[in-house]
């Protein structure tokens, strides 16, 4: 009996020597006094929604013991994680109860690196993974003697109590990890402040690097649009304990969780059951107006301005020179004294001091203080604007949904949005408020003097296109039947002759060129949709007459584009030149140019990232097919967004050819003493001498890839915050190792983060100073289509270490504020 016993012990033994060898987990249900979990056993919640046990993070070998979601994507299912701070170096790890009741990591020489660290019953203590990712250490009557929600490590999950006990002095604090592969703590933390109205702010050591703005009841006044929902997302809970911020969601699949990563940035992931995927709803900061006092006291930072900072109503700069280098750190101070500062000793009448009301606005910082219901008589809108003018101190109010709050002193941190936020009134001396009417009085007296010259203007003008009309339709001219017209545009020089279009006939297909189709309008003129009678939709290209782009710039883009057939080129369905009257026909594109998806907000998010890279690669072949496919070897010379049109599938096709220059078969490069283009988009070379390359246009290629990715532009940063550039502003994300901040969130997919920063890798590449450092059309496109690892780094870009310049001569730049017309053609003289 005895030898049967011990026959039986070996077997077993045995069979659990094999299991725990072979890479077996045993999935227990709780951990006690007499069950342990090994390295490679776990336990998971009651719906397995969770799982607890040891693993190793991305490119590392050190083991952790932490709590992940059991069955979804790796990418961001790590939620809380023991012993961040002392790793294990081999798989000889257990997590177990000990003597004293404390749940403990122990390595394989049995010492203690992680410990929950309380006083328990050894007897009875037991450790519980709940289905809400939860592990609670539990004593003798089923107390809580210590659970994982009041350490979390770097996530926020629903049913966990974020905040401050106000009796013990004990917060949570989200922490991220150092890097992907290393889950110890980073240099940010992101606490609760239970001020009078609680908000959330980010600490970078000392620093504070982002606040949320105070809360009102639904959302934080600082994070724009932030979701608000009665039965799903935030909930600010205080009473005689503390303060603490809860988040709930009715739809469990969604997994809703909040990270802080190791950049400094607070991100809202929800779990994307259709696509297996986490997605991100939203992430502060996100933009340079985010980080906290952007621009100084009593500034505000509104990220669609340029400069992104201005000075509040009755304020100036405290240095107009350093504010004009972009340096706004410094802050504005009071332009004229408000009433309660002066001293009246001649008994004359000064008028009351004034608010100036901003909407949309994030609030400042350092609230002073909060009246709500019957503390404060009424307090509605009007008295809590009394009570501020009472207060000689009161610099600002604001009224919402929590009651009246109010600032004394400084203004810190305040940013104007295009949605959400809340009405600030700013304290003003009477005299700032009388400008305002006084400008409001001009403005009306401007108007109707501007617009009885518009009526007047529009009255002969129409007179004297009834009177050419009339002229037209009695023209016959038509091209290849009149000497000048064949002399213009040398047809013996064609392949073929293109499609002869009368004038009268464009006229009727536009409807007399009704500005109601007119598509867009540039430095060449006009651009009209119109319907033949066939019922095809085509786009008329009307050069003015006082355009810069004369008879030289027709012939040439009636020469270039009849010899190129490409899916990337668009297409030229003929000419009309009757008289004075000079127009291309052009295939019509349904969606217009690209910056029109490009630099809206709403439109760019219904792209994706997909799309945009096919947009990206597209525009590459278009270009590669002009250097190196075709019979011709063509430099377009002014390649930007609003000459990239898009088709109705969203195909890109490059247009706008009349810069363009035909090279030899072996000529590398060419020069030119007519310097035309864009500013912006020109290679430092040929802006500078005039020299011109299929460099060149890849220059102009790299510009394109960084605005499509960032979706901003890069002539908007000219002329403010130190003279940066978009490319400078990439450039010195890349050496700060924050490039991901350049993205722009209405595109960025997770998935496709690595493809995104190669895009940006290869547009560094493609703007590097000199052209001999860029790659080849040919190359770029290698690098974009495949799956190359190793890239080689990109050198100093153009321009990264030039000031930007306001040409005096350049229609770009007014009083050092650049113009955004990037359809307007700039021509110099060359050197």
């Amino acid at each position: 009996m005895y030898s049967m016993r011990t026959s039986f012990s070996v077997i077993l033994f045995v069979i659990s020597l094999f299991f725990h060898r072979s890479g077996f987990c045993f999935a227990l249900e709780s951990i006690s006094s007499n069950k342990l979990i090994r390295d490679s056993d776990s336990i998971t919640s009651l719906n397995k929604t969770f799982r607890l046990g040891f693993f190793s993070p991305a490119d590392s070998s050190n083991r952790y013991v932490g709590i992940w979601y059991n069955s979804l994507p790796r990418g961001k299912r790590v939620v809380w994680v023991a012993n961040r701070d002392n790793p294990l170096t081999d798989s000889l790890g257990i997590l177990r109860i000990i003597d004293d009741g404390n749940l403990v990591v122990l390595d394989g020489k049995q010492n203690i690196v992680w410990s929950t660290n309380v006083s328990a019953n050894a007897n009875s203590s037991r450790a519980e993974l709940l289905e809400s990712g939860n592990l609670v250490l539990t004593g003798t009557s089923a107390n809580t003697l210590w659970q994982s929600f009041d350490h979390p490590t770097d996530t926020f999950l629903p049913n966990m109590r974020f905040g401050v006990n106000i009796n013990t002095g004990m917060k949570q604090e989200l922490i991220p990890w150092k890097n992907d592969s290393d889950p110890s703590q980073g240099r940010f933390r992101l606490e609760l402040e239970p001020l009078n109205i609680a908000q959330l702010v980010i600490w970078e050591g000392s620093l504070c690097h982002w606040r949320s703005g105070p809360w009102d009841g639904t959302v934080f006044i600082g994070v724009e649009g932030m979701y608000a929902d009665a039965s799903n997302g935030f909930g600010l809970d205080r009473n005689e304990e503390g303060v603490y911020l809860t988040v709930s969601y009715s739809n469990k699949t969604l997994h809703p969780r909040y990270a802080l990563n190791s950049l400094g940035q607070i991100s809202e992931n929800f779990y994307n059951e259709t696509e297996n995927r986490w997605d991100q709803s939203w992430f502060m900061p996100k933009t340079e107006c985010d980080f906290y006092g952007k621009c100084g006291c009593f500034g505000f930072c509104n990220i669609l301005s340029k400069p992104i900072c201005s000075c509040l109503k009755g304020y100036e700069p405290s240095s107009s020179e350093e504010w004009n280098k972009g340096n706004w750190s410094g802050g504005c101070v009071k332009r004229k004294p408000l009433q309660c500062e002066q001293n009246n000793s001649s008994g004359d009448e000064v008028k009351e001091d004034g608010f100036f009301k901003y909407e949309r606005m994030k609030v400042p910082d350092h609230m002073v203080n909060l009246v709500r219901g019957k503390d404060f008589f009424g307090t509605d809108l009007e008295d809590c604007k009394q009570r501020c003018l009472r207060n000689c101190s009161c610099s600002a109010y604001s009224y919402g949904p929590k009651g009246c709050m109010w600032w004394d002193g400084n203004l810190i941190d305040v940013q104007r949005f295009s949605m959400d936020g809340a009405d600030l009134y700013i304290r003003v001396a009477h005299s700032e408020l009388d400008e305002k009417k006084n400008m409001v009085h001009a403005y009306i007296i401007i108007v109707v003097i501007g617009l009885s010259v518009i009526a007047f203007s529009m009255y002969i003008l129409r007179r004297w296109a009834m009177k050419k009309k009339r002229m037209a339709q009695r023209r016959v001219l038509v091209l290849g039947k009149n000497d000048s017209t064949k002399e213009l545009l040398d047809t013996d020089k064609l392949d073929s002759e293109p499609s002869i279009f009368k004038y009268e006939k464009l006229a009727v297909s536009t409807n007399n060129f009704d500005p109601a189709n007119k598509l867009g309008e540039g430095g060449f003129g006009s651009v009209y949709m119109g319907k033949l009678p066939s019922g095809k939709e085509i786009a008329v290209k009307r050069l003015s007459k006082s355009s810069g782009q004369g008879t030289q710039e027709f012939k040439n883009e009636v020469l270039i584009i009849s010899k190129l057939q490409h899916r990337n080129l668009v297409r030229l369905l003929g000419c009309c030149i009757e008289g004075e009257e000079k127009m291309l026909i052009y295939e019509y594109m349904p969606n217009k140019s690209l910056d029109a998806f490009l630099f809206d907000p709403k439109k760019k998010a219904l792209l994706g990232w997909k799309k945009c890279f096919q947009i990206i690669e597209g525009i590459g072949r278009g270009i590669l097919y002009l250097h190196r496919d075709s019979r011709l070897r063509v430099i377009h010379r002014d390649l930007k967004p609003s000459n990239i049109l898009l088709n109705k599938d969203l195909n890109p096709k490059i247009s706008d050819f009349g810069m363009a220059r035909i090279v030899g078969g072996d000529e590398l490069q060419a020069n030119t003493r007519r310097v035309v283009g864009t500013y912006g988009y020109m290679s430092p070379e040929y802006a500078m001498d005039g020299l011109f390359s299929e460099k060149s246009d890849v220059y102009s290629f790299g510009v394109l890839l960084l605005e499509i990715i960032s979706g901003m532009k890069n002539t908007a940063f000219y002329c403010h915050e130190e003279s940066l550039s978009l490319i400078k502003h990439a450039w010195k994300l890349w050496n700060e190792d924050k490039i991901q901040m350049l993205i722009d969130p209405a595109i960025i997919d997770l998935s496709c983060k690595e493809e995104i920063i190669r895009c940006i890798h290869v547009g560094l590449l493609c703007v590097q100073d000199f052209a001999k450092d860029r790659p080849t059309m040919s190359s770029t496109i290698l690098i974009l289509t495949s799956e190359i690892s190793s890239l080689p780094a990109p050198k100093q870009p153009a321009f990264s270490e030039r000031e930007v310049t306001c040409y005096s001569g350049s229609s770009h730049c007014i009083n050092k504020v650049c113009s955004t017309n990037n359809v307007s053609i700039t021509t110099l003289d060359g050197r």
